[in-house]
């Protein structure tokens, strides 16, 4: 199936029902399907063999979506925050698209000689060629690709991961059930258009039946403001985002109360942060969602029941569970495997393996990187528990190697982030002549806290033993990060190995 065939079932089911945007200019899905069928329109008129989105989140973007998968060609969203020199790179892959740019972005595509539309122009020109909204040609195969999406090479280049329609269908499928909504549901998704996430919800929540708006500016305040302007009842947001909400002045208003359900995921989520979110706001389902570019977003779910189970649990082993990432959800299995590819018993650690129809695994130039059996090699960390929750330690690049002991930096990172001085922290290995790599953390301090690294490094030998404890420990003033929380790891060593700077900022 087509993944217009879900904005078909919409048209059909709650044609008349705003679900994008606000309720008084937002889009139904009638007039979104009319849209798309002047986008491929466009696009066939154009001669294009994609779209590329080089834009913030707006309606211009699930019209993108769905006009590319009429056409036939795939939508390319790209990071507008990039660097001029891997910008140009990226786009030199695209020479015949057709390009949608913000007018602060439309010189790059200029440069790649590509034909450019700001979103205001291109749903002009969209709404133009709408008709009624049907095509005579019959909707592109389940196996064509229905987007491309660059990695966010936290740790290397970006790599292109081609998501296809079955791939995509398979993923709403899975955890949506159709018109399953209400009326007046409203959610508020605050990931920028280059992200898995911001696919998987204009797909989801329109399937849903669900009025979908974007935060692309992301304050506390700006965002409780909407929520509560919006009457948004159900909201997606990275660890990051709720840590800063959580943590801010005590005079902000924090009250949110048409909010029900709000997901998070895309980074590590300080067991602290969730802790005081489920204090303040008792009433609010909270989903952990884990998931990767190239499995269509979220494979496993720690729900709200389990959210609620674990916070008020004397079992050690229940309360763990909030630090987990839950179960996986229908159609997905988890592998955890050592080196040698071998499965090993719960409660071990390794690396995380994935299969199902809606992990693609496949990336542009470069084929299949699924194995015999159909699994995917995430390069995460981790373990499943007897139960099979799974518990995520970190990618498997990020291991340090200290005197031939494997180290996962997760584990100490926890550790950090529970004292109550520290508001972030991130623990790298760093070249060392004597042990191969010493271990090095980064530390954000709370506001009015004492910088003290000795009595940190003390703290963690207190919970760990001390090949695990960090050999220095320095404090800035923040963490750099991706808009979707993520750490840049190889900033932090690059800063940390400088020479001639300091490590201390």
């Amino acid at each position: 199936m087509n993944i217009s065939m879900l904005l078909d079932m919409a048209a059909e089911g709650f044609g008349d029902r705003v679900v994008v945007g606000r309720t008084e200019d937002g889009l139904t899905p009638r007039r979104l399907r009319e849209l798309s069928a002047g986008g491929a329109r466009a696009v066939r008129r154009a001669g294009a063999d994609a779209i590329l989105h080089l834009a913030v989140n707006g309606p211009a973007f699930p019209v993108a979506l769905f006009a590319a998968a009429r056409a036939g060609v795939p939508l390319v969203p790209v990071n507008y925050r990039l660097g001029e020199a891997q910008l140009d790179a990226l786009l030199a892959n695209h020479p015949h698209a057709l390009g949608i740019a913000d007018p602060d972005q439309a010189e790059a595509l200029h440069r790649a000689g590509l034909p450019v539309r700001s979103p205001a122009e291109w749903l002009a020109e969209t709404a133009a060629d709408a008709g009624d909204g049907e095509l005579d040609d019959e909707a592109a195969a389940p196996d064509t690709p229905a987007v491309l999406i660059y990695t966010s090479g936290t740790t290397s280049a970006p790599k292109g991961v081609i998501l296809r329609h079955q791939n995509l269908v398979s993923y709403v499928f899975g955890t949506v059930e159709f018109a399953g909504a209400d009326p007046d549901d409203a959610a508020l998704v605050s990931v920028p258009p280059y992200h898995i996430a911001a696919v998987s919800n204009a797909l989801t929540n329109l399937y849903a039946g669900r009025r979908a708006l974007t935060l692309d500016q992301f304050t506390p305040e700006g965002w409780l403001g909407l929520v509560r302007e919006q009457r948004i009842t159900n909201a997606m947001v990275v660890p990051t985002m709720l840590a800063r909400i959580m943590d801010a002045p005590p005079g902000l208003d924090r009250s949110v109360p048409s909010l029900r359900a709000l997901a998070y995921g895309g980074a590590r989520m300080p067991v602290r942060v969730i802790e005081t979110a489920l204090r303040t706001w008792p009433h609010v389902d909270f989903v952990n969602a884990y998931g990767l570019t190239e499995t269509s977003s979220t494979i496993s779910v720690l729900g709200p029941d389990e959210h609620r189970a674990a916070v008020a649990s004397a079992d050690p082993a229940v309360r763990e569970r909030l630090g987990s990432a839950g179960l996986p959800v229908p159609g997905v299995e988890l592998e955890v495997r050592d080196l040698d590819g071998t499965v090993v018993a719960a409660g071990e650690a390794g690396q995380i393996w994935v299969r199902g129809d809606q992990v693609s695994g496949e990336y542009a130039g470069g084929g299949s990187a699924v194995d015999e059996r159909g699994f995917f090699h995430t390069r995460d960390q981790g373990r499943l528990d007897a139960d099979g929750y799974l518990y995520i330690e970190g990618r498997a690049d990020d291991t340090i190697i200290r005197g031939a002991e494997n180290i996962a930096p997760a584990e100490i990172e926890d550790v950090l982030l529970r004292h109550p001085d520290v508001l972030d922290a991130v623990v790298v290995g760093i070249p060392d002549e004597e042990w191969g790599q010493r271990i090095e953390a980064v530390v954000v301090a709370r506001e009015g806290a004492e910088a003290d690294a000795a009595a940190l490094r003390a703290s963690v030998r207190g919970t760990l033993r001390g090949s695990k404890t960090p050999d220095r420990i320095t404090y800035w003033s923040e963490l750099p990060r991706t808009p979707t929380g993520k750490l840049i790891r190889r900033d932090i060593v690059a800063a940390l190995t400088a020479e001639g700077k300091p490590a201390v900022r």
